[in-house]
């Protein structure tokens, strides 16, 4: 059993680490995206729009039923089989959409719950003083939910930037993708991934101190 080689680490740890800016980059649009996606889905839910609800519904039960990597492959390799504009998507877009689509269908739910969990005589009240059903969303109910999915939002961000790993097969070199082409010259395996495993944690755990701020500062808001 050979030891680590400390030196090849401290060496390969400036290269992976200047892949993190395209990871991010990839998890924050995505993330945007997804966010915007799924208040639409959320409401249409709610709301129980015909038609509109129904396909959501099977929206969410496809991208929450299948696998992340699944859907990658199906964007990047299968759609632009039989959708010639799609020939031309790279790697990264390929990558920002299936991360979108997947994680809207989640975020999606966790929404819809923080709306339904604002208190019905809020709504009875809204509706009582004449506002319509776009306003008494944007002015009472929605500010009351983000603030109540806002945890739950921060979790799926942080797995998002974790699922960003899997861009690696669609051809994209990121963190990961910078590891494995590392390790296949150096034959460094173990090194390789365990440095880009602690650039991962470092990121995470970074953003997890930003979550329970966030989450002592609602609660103090709450509190009030």
């Amino acid at each position: 059993m050979r030891p680590l080689d400390l030196g090849y680490m401290a060496e390969l740890a400036p290269v992976i680490a200047g892949y993190v800016p395209l990871t991010l980059m990839m998890a924050v649009i995505a993330m945007i995206a997804a966010l915007v996606l799924a208040a639409l889905l959320a409401i249409v839910r709610v709301l129980r729009v015909p038609v509109l609800d129904r396909l959501v519904a099977v929206f969410i039960s496809f991208f929450r039923g299948t696998p992340l990597l699944v859907q990658l492959f199906l964007f990047y390799f299968g759609l632009p089989q039989v959708v010639p504009p799609m020939t031309g998507i790279d790697g990264v877009t390929a990558a920002i959409i299936g991360l979108t689509l997947h994680f809207s269908a989640y975020m999606a739910e966790s929404i819809r719950g923080a709306i339904l969990g604002v208190d019905r005589s809020q709504w009875e009240a809204a509706q009582s003083i004449g506002m319509t059903q776009g306003q008494l969303l944007r002015r009472i109910v929605l500010p009351q939910a983000t603030r109540t999915a806002a945890p739950t939002l921060m979790n799926y961000f942080i797995d998002m930037i974790k699922s960003t790993s899997l861009a690696f097969t669609l051809g994209v070199t990121e963190m990961m993708g910078a590891a494995q082409k590392e390790a296949a010259g150096s034959f460094m395996y173990l090194e390789a991934f365990l440095v880009v495993a602690l650039i991962y944690w470092a990121i995470v755990e970074t953003l997890s101190v930003g979550q329970r701020r966030l989450e002592a500062r609602l609660g103090r808001a709450v509190a009030r």
